[in-house]
């Protein structure tokens, strides 16, 4: 999984690269694609996911199949963090 991490349009000191990818390479991490497209046509993705060090961030990104480019990343909400509790503790029943 190769990441694009040329001018992303958030502050990456707040939510650094390693980070990002730690929750795309969480097993349990949630990827989820919502019925819109952009102006542009591309499909963006959601992801919830846990790094290392147990922070669960939320993503919103797209992919050609071989590169991601990560447009949003951001700590969850409350709501966020118990939807991944919740699909979490299904997965592991």
């Amino acid at each position: 999984m190769e990441f694009d991490w040329l001018e992303v349009p958030f502050d990456l000191r707040k939510v650094p690269p390693k980070e990002i990818e730690e929750t795309f390479e969480d097993p349990f991490s949630l990827r989820l694609l919502p019925e819109l497209t952009t102006a542009a046509g591309e499909a963006r993705y959601f992801n919830l996911g846990r790094t290392i060090s147990n922070r669960t961030i939320f993503s919103v990104f797209w992919t050609d199949g071989k590169r991601y480019r990560v447009v949003l990343a951001r700590d969850v909400t409350p709501e966020e963090e118990s939807f991944y509790e919740r699909k979490y503790n299904e997965f592991n029943v």
